[in-house]
């Protein structure tokens, strides 16, 4: 099983000292927060994508990705989320298959809608028509990325003709693609269709609305003849804020907290730790918390924890990390194999697992679905 952090790059006035740090710190904060992670073992790093205040997380993810390629050796690096909506589905063709080549198939990228509304019309794109952007730009990519002269006609770009993507993926194989949602069903109805990985962001919601999504990912995954529902590949997020007590860690963590750009000055702490997965305690409480995800997800294959939030200074980030690695992840690890059904995928696929399978994987093919075709193609449209 894959274990990482993620980033969402927000730039928030620590409220303890009432420091700010500047963009140009935050971004190599992120960087550092990376190499740390694959320091202490950890397996992935991944980063947001916003094109607006507080945020500095990368407009164009690769070339943060990039950067951290050329200083790490062996962390999978991804995206949470890669909007797929607003960003022109040639130039995501481009530019990953360009990063899958820097950083040795090192890569895969969880595509989203994304939720801030104001950004579509920056972009030239209505926010009423994310679903069908997100329908129709993912199936072009899956072309680009697997087709060599493509003719194409659609709703929302010019159409191409005889287009053929420079560079091709590395080794003719696509990365790997999760669909990251937080409340749209047809996000896990299209990761089924295609086969992919379906990632719960898993921050804000309840156990239930977490467990309707990943039921539902994993029947039509099963429908669409991928496999039986639970081999189907997925991802949950997380937030944990740990110290030696309980008390400390929530002393310590209520103040960023309670002025957190997303969900500061809202519910209490102690009502959000119930409601929701956050985890503010012991590392045994982490450990404790986080297996019980499975419960009602059932087994699964990456779980990617937010620890850089909130205006939290670098030092305390590293902490948190050298924590998970040290205390927390090996134990995870340990206790969620030992649970998982032998026909389980332990992890999502890589660049060399899809190597291995050849020219005739399913994973090469645009549509791969074997059983409830006709629903698929439909979808696809």
């Amino acid at each position: 099983m894959q274990f990482g952090v993620f980033t969402i790059g927000d730039v928030t006035t620590d409220p303890t000292t009432g420091h700010t740090v500047t963009e140009a710190e935050r971004v190599q904060s992120m960087v550092a927060i990376a190499k740390k992670a694959e320091e202490v073992g950890l397996d992935v790093f991944a980063t947001g994508e916003h094109h607006n205040p507080p945020f500095v997380a990368p407009a164009n993810p690769p070339i943060l990705l990039a950067n951290i390629a050329a200083q790490t050796t062996n962390l999978q690096l991804s995206t949470a989320t890669t909007l797929i909506t607003t960003n022109d589905p040639v130039r995501l063709a481009e530019d990953y298959a360009y990063l899958q080549h820097l950083a040795g198939g090192r890569v895969d990228l969880m595509l989203g809608r994304g939720n801030t509304g104001p950004v579509y019309p920056w972009f030239g794109k209505d926010i009423r028509k994310g679903i069908p952007l997100a329908v129709e730009n993912y199936h072009l990519l899956r072309r680009l990325w697997r087709e060599k002269a493509i003719d194409w006609e659609g709703e929302f770009r010019t159409p191409l003709h005889g287009y053929t993507l420079a560079p091709a993926p590395l080794d003719d194989v696509p990365p790997f693609v999760w669909h990251g949602s937080i409340r749209s069903p047809e996000i896990a109805e299209q990761a089924a269709f295609y086969g992919d990985g379906f990632f719960h962001n898993h921050i804000f919601w309840n156990k239930e609305h977490t467990q309707a999504m990943v039921r539902l990912y994993r029947q039509r995954f099963e429908h669409y003849g991928h496999g039986a529902a639970d081999q189907a590949i997925v991802g949950l997020g997380g937030q944990v804020f740990m110290a030696d007590t309980e008390a400390e860690a929530k002393r310590t963590f209520r103040p960023y907290f309670d002025n957190a750009p997303v969900y500061g000055h809202g519910p209490s702490l102690e009502s959000f730790t119930r409601d929701t997965p956050l985890t503010v305690g012991t590392p045994q409480q982490v450990i404790e918390r986080t297996l019980g995800f499975a419960d009602y997800v059932g087994d699964y294959q990456r779980q990617l924890f937010l620890v850089d939030h909130a205006g939290l200074p670098l030092a305390a980030a590293l902490e948190q990390i050298e924590i998970l690695g040290k205390e927390v992840v090996p134990v995870l690890r340990r206790e969620f194999e030992a649970r998982r059904p032998a026909h389980v995928p332990s992890n999502p696929p890589s660049h060399a697992s899809l190597v291995a399978e050849g020219p005739d994987s399913p994973h090469r093919k645009v549509i791969s679905a074997t059983a409830g075709l006709e629903q698929a193609e439909e979808a696809a449209v």
